[in-house]
């Protein structure tokens, strides 16, 4: 029998070696790698609960005591926030920043107990070079509202696409943020996956699952993560411009001024009749305070305490959402509305009116004095 030549038992041995090593990769599993990350989330439960507002969402613990990063949503908007820990633990928290322009806020567990917690390394994990395009990542949340208590977070795995700037909308919600984030291919933004992690396979953190968009340009959710490293420039307390990042609002945990908008631009020549509720907070939800009579509100239906939840089809979180998209509304312009009364949805249809002119009195000319 002849032997086979030197070179044949090379080529056969890597081979073997290939099919060898082939199903180990397939097996390969990353359940300590999400055990470590799930102990450093969390799970935040807040306003919404009805259709296209989740009332539920994610977290990342970003300091021992109980310092929480996620990304700035309508569901953070309530008295009664509260966070849910890897172990089961159940507390209340509060709104610490909400930053617009970089589309992320921290939230502070409320307790007077002395928390040591698990947590991400944010200000150390910054100074780590950003992912390149072909990276292999796992992606954790709490997606759907499958953990409640003590289960651990879903787990995706996927690669990044690309790195590119954002551009997307959800109804009047556009995109606060239009810096550059990781595409993913994994499905990651859904209900509830907002203030995710998005990881290496070996658990280093590279940036933040986003909300729910859709890409301006081709009319497709986006699945994406925004950096740690992500930065925006705004204006100081001073009123000098500045950059500022996500690490920084972490360490300092201090709310900062947004370059200012002119707030005319997207004024329209329009009249509808709602008074809504002082807008206190940057997500005050768009509650009806009063109706004037015989505006066009009262003629649809509005009633005072009603919550607007869409325009035309268009998702309404807030009260800067709904004057936005009310300044584009024309006079004569028939409105669909869908408000929350109570525990039940509601449509109803608005006509628009003109403006209201308020005619101004006559000056009365000043009476001659009887000479007599």
């Amino acid at each position: 029998m002849t032997k086979p030549s030197a070179g044949r038992r090379v080529v056969a041995a890597l081979l073997a070696a290939c099919l060898w090593a082939a199903p180990a990769r397939a097996d390969e599993s990353f359940a300590e790698v999400a055990q470590q990350i799930n102990n450093k989330m969390v799970k935040l439960f807040g306003s919404g609960g009805f259709r296209g507002l989740a009332a539920y969402g994610t977290g990342l613990l970003v300091s021992p005591d109980g310092y929480i990063l996620t990304v700035s949503t309508p569901m953070l908007d309530t008295r009664d926030l509260r966070v849910h820990l890897s172990d089961g633990r159940r507390y209340h928290a509060k709104v610490v920043v909400t930053e617009p322009e970089l589309d992320v806020a921290l939230v502070k567990i409320d307790t007077k107990e002395k928390l040591e917690l698990p947590y991400f390394d944010l200000l150390a994990e910054v100074k780590q070079p950003l992912a390149e395009p072909g990276t292999s990542v796992l992606a954790f949340s709490n997606e759907f509202e499958i953990a409640t208590r003590d289960e651990p977070m879903s787990v995706q795995r996927g690669i990044v696409e690309s790195f590119s700037k954002l551009q997307g909308r959800r109804g009047v919600h556009e995109a606060t943020f239009h810096g550059n984030v990781y595409v993913v291919d994994a499905i990651i933004n859904n209900p509830g996956a907002a203030g995710g992690a998005v990881t290496t396979r070996k658990g280093q953190l590279l940036g933040l699952i986003g909300k729910e968009l859709r890409n301006e340009l081709s009319n497709t959710w986006i699945n994406y993560a925004i950096p740690i490293q992500t930065t925006a420039e705004v204006l100081d307390k001073d009123d000098k411009k500045r950059t500022i990042s996500i690490a920084e609002i972490i360490e300092k945990k201090e709310k900062y001024i947004v370059t200012p908008k002119n707030p005319n631009k997207d004024k329209a020549d329009n009249y509808h009749g709602i008074t809504l509720v002082a807008n206190v907070v940057e997500l005050t939800p768009p509650f009806v305070e009063d109706v004037a009579p015989n505006s066009p509100a009262a003629r649809a239906g509005l009633q005072p305490d009603d919550l607007i939840v869409y325009v035309n089809g268009e998702q309404v979180g807030n009260i800067n959402d709904l004057e936005k998209l009310f300044s584009r509304i024309r006079p004569d312009e028939t409105v669909k509305l869908e408000v929350r009364r109570g525990d039940k949805l509601t449509t109803m249809t608005m006509t628009m009116g003109k403006p209201l002119v308020v005619k101004k009195p006559k000056k009365e000319r000043p009476r001659t004095p009887d000479k007599n």
